[in-house]
């Protein structure tokens, strides 16, 4: 976005190119560029920036026509497309004009093709640190972020240019400079200004979102996003104490999740993905309790209530099951004084409240199963829960919980081996309470799960399924003597 400072490593390229001589002659006598093209560069090159403004704006339509193309003469980037340094000159002095001059950046985007010399550009070359694909992404962000909020009737150059940018951005985003990450979230940022920019981005989420949330995990500590360590609760701490994680910056981590942000406007759209995906609620909660500024802080709790506010019935029980509400609770001591960060504070606090207060015990443990991850919360070492629930766990909604609770169970859980521990503990009481629905529960793999989890190395976990299948057999047992009586 234009309020933002350009990342360091893009101006440092841009001033190199602005330093270095240019045999602009040497251009015109091959032809590559006319003598008209020379007179306009050099009326707008090296000049004050309101000489440069006045100069472009008595004949805008002539630039238009330099950079872009038009009544049968080709952009200048298509006619220099041999002459490196006019192509990496040309981005330069492009991107020095665009948020600068409206006027020209209004009549650009009109053009009829206005993205056709620069798409080519960002696939000059598959070397991250290339000047020529950079400085094209940034000159396209900074003319796409106006066009997304300028009214057209016609969006197909818009609609063929975007994916190409968010394609470019997103491998700069998996890179491991930080620099270039810095470079691919803002220039995401700069562009999703409007509901469209948002969908496509969405539209695209294996790319671009998928190395965003890599870069949060990381900052938060947590390489897997459903490891335990996000669910361990616990008290705020200052990342000043110890740092973020993985070494992400705090710059980084700041526009990263104000790309987040902004994507949670279109919350019907993608709150249910980013929680199937990413666990957002759980790693949003882990990210508050170490955020290093109050910025930081306001815009996780904005995100937050865009998503809550949106997918109620599906994100509420995650967030409770998250412990965020304690979490809430204990950044009032923090003492905040950003004014959007304090309301968004006390919108979450008193939608949660709301949500709370009508909740079971049922409802805790459903919203547990449903959430893909099991913790040791209450409900399962109660044995006053089990025998007034396990019947309905069974029942509700055709089974579908013991599914749930047999699909967490099927997994390997290489990185929280107590979850598998919990599970069998699960099977251990809904057997013991409810022994006529044996079958229901072995028809859904489960005695066999239980009992190939008596060979783990975890001794919690042996110890559980060592339990879940003596019940299983206690009853067996009990049914051979009953008939044996009779």
């Amino acid at each position: 976005m234009s309020s933002l400072d350009p990342p360091t490593y893009l101006t440092s390229i841009q001033n190199n190119i602005r330093a270095r001589p240019i045999s602009w002659e040497g251009a015109v006598r091959a032809k590559t560029i006319t003598d008209e093209d020379l007179k306009k560069i050099k009326s707008i090159d090296k000049v004050r920036k309101e000489q440069r403004k006045q100069t472009i704006e008595s004949d805008v339509n002539s630039f238009v026509t330099l950079l872009l193309g038009g009544d049968g003469s080709q952009s200048i980037f298509e006619a220099a497309a041999k002459r490196q340094d006019i192509i990496h000159y040309m981005l330069v002095l492009l991107g020095d004009i665009i948020d600068d001059i409206p006027a020209l950046t209004s009549a650009l985007i009109q053009h009829p093709a206005p993205y056709k010399p620069f798409l080519p550009l960002l696939k000059a070359s598959s070397n991250n640190e290339d000047p020529v694909p950079l400085l094209t992404s940034s000159v396209l962000s900074g003319l796409i972020s106006h066009a997304v909020v300028t009214p057209s009737k016609d969006t197909t150059q818009l609609d063929q240019a975007l994916p190409q940018l968010y394609t470019y951005l997103s491998t700069l985003a998996k890179a491991s400079d930080a620099g270039l990450q810095d470079i691919a979230v803002r220039e995401f940022s700069a562009v999703l200004r409007s509901s469209k920019a948002r969908h496509l981005f969405w539209k695209q989420r294996k790319e671009t979102l998928d190395p965003l949330f890599d870069i949060l995990r990381s900052a938060a500590g947590s390489s897997n996003d459903r490891d335990s360590t996000l669910y361990s609760g616990g008290s705020i701490r200052s990342a000043g104490d110890s740092g973020l994680s993985g070494g992400v910056g705090l710059q980084l981590l700041y526009h990263v999740l104000l790309v987040i942000w902004q994507l949670s406007f279109e919350g019907e759209l993608v709150g249910d993905g980013l929680q199937d995906e990413h666990d957002i609620v759980l790693l949003y909660t882990g990210l508050l309790r170490i955020s290093p500024k109050e910025k930081t802080t306001r815009l996780l709790l904005s995100t937050l209530v865009n998503l809550l506010t949106t997918n109620r019935q599906t994100l509420l029980p995650t967030a409770t099951l998250a412990r965020l509400p304690a979490l809430l609770n204990s950044l009032k001591s923090r003492h905040l004084t950003d004014e959007d960060a304090l309301e968004d504070l006390k919108t979450l606090t008193e939608l949660l409240e709301e949500y709370t207060k009508t909740q079971t015990t049922f409802d805790e443990y459903a919203a547990e199963l449903q959430s893909g991850h099991l913790r040791w919360s209450p409900p399962h070492r109660n044995p006053t829960f089990w025998r007034d629930n396990a019947r309905r766990i069974l029942d509700e909604s055709k089974g579908e919980l013991p599914r749930k609770l047999a699909e967490i169970l099927s997994k390997s859980w290489e990185n929280d081996k107590q979850v598998l521990a919990i599970g069998c503990n699960d099977v251990a009481c809904l057997v013991k309470e409810v022994p006529e629905k044996r079958q229901q529960l072995e028809k859904l793999g489960l005695k066999g799960r239980v009992m190939e989890l008596m060979q783990e190395a975890d001794e919690s976990v042996r110890w559980e399924s060592l339990r879940a299948v003596g019940e299983w057999l206690r009853y067996s047992f009990e049914s051979k003597s009953e008939l044996a009586v009779r």
